[in-house]
């Protein structure tokens, strides 16, 4: 079994993999711990694993991974990737934003693609059909965006996001909704039909935290995948076991 670890900075999530397709199983807490680690590796035999963390843990954390994972490795703007890297700060790309093109190019190789991680942010990243990770554009996130509308104003309230939304409000609270929720739908359809036009093979994946809001609503063919980023994971382990 391999093992990876994906911390962000609200949840960890950490998947079981046996060979490179979906996760055997996904665990999450809100950040590993030595403890939590020890009971895990009690009940499972690790052969590998990789860690990637936008914080920074503990060293008797990654010591603990160290010592009972037989091969380990911690993602960062260094390590050997199945694509090639094109940006221009690859020490300033996110992670996530990485793993996630890894993902979608080893799901769908030879192809176009257009990942989109509905997160706190929401990111639109392009790899091109030879494998070459461009880059992309980041943008406000569900939340963030109702909670500006909330904030730098004086008069209109703060929204939650709703899965049920029109496409046009017929009062303040549905209007504000709609304004969020509908345009990220448009946003994202059309980011897809821009790179649709150069690219007319383009595969795009939907990806993150709050894909399930937006899930069956775009029109386009785009096709969610809720583990995109621990599959890129796996992916990298993989190749790093195997190179």
């Amino acid at each position: 079994m391999d093992l990876v670890i994906d911390q962000g900075n609200t949840i960890c999530k950490l998947a079981f993999f046996e060979g490179e397709n979906e996760p055997v199983t996904v665990q999450t807490c809100k950040e590993v711990s030595v403890t939590y680690l020890l009971q895990l590796f009690s009940t499972q035999e690790i052969h590998a694993g990789i860690l990637s963390t936008v914080k920074n843990l503990k060293p008797e954390i990654l010591d603990c991974l160290r010592m009972n994972i037989p091969y380990f490795i911690q993602l960062d703007s260094q390590t050997p990737l199945p694509i090639e890297n094109a940006y221009r700060t690859p020490g300033t790309l996110g992670l996530d934003r990485l793993a996630a093109a890894v993902g979608g190019w080893s799901i769908q190789p030879g192809k176009p693609l257009l990942i989109i991680d509905m997160g706190t942010a929401i990111t639109y990243d392009f790899v091109r059909q030879d494998g070459t990770y461009i880059g992309g554009n980041i943008a406000p996130g569900v939340k963030m965006r109702l909670k500006a509308l909330n904030k730098f104003t004086d008069k209109l309230p703060l929204v939650k996001p709703q899965i049920t939304f029109e496409p046009m409000g017929t009062d303040t609270q549905t209007a504000i909704l709609a304004g969020v929720m509908q345009g990220i739908v448009y946003e994202a359809e059309g980011c897809y039909q821009d790179l649709q036009k150069s690219h007319t093979n383009l595969f795009a994946f939907l990806t993150g935290g709050d894909l399930f809001y937006f899930d069956g609503k775009l029109k386009n063919g785009i096709f969610a995948c809720k583990n995109l980023v621990l599959i890129g994971l796996n992916r990298i382990l993989q190749y790093n076991v195997h190179s």
